[in-house]
């Protein structure tokens, strides 16, 4: 009999809980029409299960009439209101996530040969947002006793133009780069891959510059499962593709081939020399002259003051400053690209004018506003 009565009390804990979780439940005639929702069975049988007390709801009033019909979902396409969307941006393009040529089988005594160089000729416009001129490299392709496929290779964006002999087969063209490469000249039937730093393509990188030639039998090896058979440098921007040394008597390509001018990046200004040139008829710059180096030299020697140093019997003479290529900035500019080697330049910027955007490349920029000078001749 002492058992009983605690056990009755169980008992009774449990049917009271289960009177209350039941008027807790929607009852199945609702009006809103909901099904119950049923919860998981406990993961064991210790487990304990809390059931949250249910949500205030809200009486929603029945929908009469007609519902109105959604608008029909359409895929986005080229048709109706559309314009031109700039994804190129400084890479020039996506390039290749997977560095393969699909279904391309190379017949026995296939040639491997390699073409190019740091960059070809100069050109006096922009293909790509790198701040480098555009170059352009012309290979001409003689090997009418075997297949062909091309390894192509230059640092400095570049446009190649290809052309071949009668009788000569190239099969396929893997181009490689740190910036912006361009096929021209090549039926869109032959397979083509561009994998440059810029569009961060999925082949190996190899170089065609100097005595750098240590990565591309790996990449042959990769890419065409075979090694290199022969080298031709590029010399000014040409690069004859031909193991006996002979010019074909005559060359061809593509009917479709474009001018290299036409791959130029809309709305930049010309590159290098040509430029400044233009900057200087359009009244951006003009010449600098003596006069005034020796206005910044007297405004940076002020700034300096006499500084803690002894005086030099006969005194001493200012630090000459280059003027090849030399100009003063007259009005808001953007410098053109290209300012490198013997294509750099110096600036002069006045008081009151901003200072130029764009790259200097290894050109020199001496800055009236803040008294500061950037640029390469800076630096000794």
């Amino acid at each position: 009999m002492e058992e009983e009565f605690p056990m009755r009390h169980l008992r009774t804990l449990w049917l009271g809980g289960a009177v209350m979780l039941a008027a807790c439940q929607p009852s199945n005639d609702a009006a809103d029409g909901r099904q119950q929702a049923s919860l998981p069975p406990p993961a064991d049988a210790s487990a304990h299960v809390i059931v949250a007390p249910p949500s205030t709801t809200t009486t929603v009033a029945p929908v009469t009439g007609s519902l109105p019909v959604p608008p029909p979902i359409r895929a986005a396409t080229t048709d109706g209101a559309v314009k031109p969307f700039d994804f190129a941006g400084a890479s020039g393009g996506v390039g290749p996530a997977v560095c393969r040529f699909e279904g391309l089988h190379l017949p026995p005594g296939t040639k491997v040969y390699a073409a190019g160089g740091y960059g070809g000729a100069a050109q006096s416009f922009q293909i790509d947002q790198s701040g480098h001129q555009a170059t352009r490299m012309d290979v001409a392709v003689h090997q009418p006793s075997a297949p062909v496929v091309l390894m192509l290779g230059s640092y400095e964006p570049t446009v190649w133009n290809v052309g071949w002999s009668p009788g000569t087969r190239i099969l396929a063209v893997l181009v490689s780069g740190y910036h912006r490469q361009v096929i021209n000249g090549l039926p869109s039937s032959v397979p083509r891959i561009v994998s440059s730093h810029d569009n961060r393509g999925a082949c190996p990188s190899f170089s065609l510059s100097g005595d750098r030639l240590n990565s591309l039998n790996a990449a042959a090896r990769q890419v065409f499962g075979r090694n290199v058979d022969m080298v031709f440098p590029a010399r000014s921007g040409k690069a004859l593709v031909s193991e006996s040394g002979a010019e074909a008597g005559s060359w061809v390509t593509d009917r479709a081939a474009q001018s290299t001018e036409s791959f130029r990046l809309a709305d930049t200004p010309l590159a290098g020399e040509a430029g400044l040139d233009d900057a200087v008829r359009k009244g951006y710059l003009r010449e600098a002259t003596p006069a005034d180096a020796r206005d910044w030299q007297r405004a940076a020697a002020a700034a300096r003051g006499p500084g803690d140093v002894p005086p030099v019997y006969g005194g001493t003479k200012p630090r000459p400053i280059g003027m090849y290529h030399a100009y003063v900035v007259l009005k808001p500019f953007t410098l053109p690209a290209g300012l490198y080697g013997a294509h750099s330049a110096t600036f002069f910027v006045p008081k009151g004018v901003p200072r130029p955007k764009g790259t200097l490349g290894h050109s020199t920029l001496y800055d009236f506003n803040t008294l500061s000078c950037a640029g390469v001749a800076c630096w000794h």
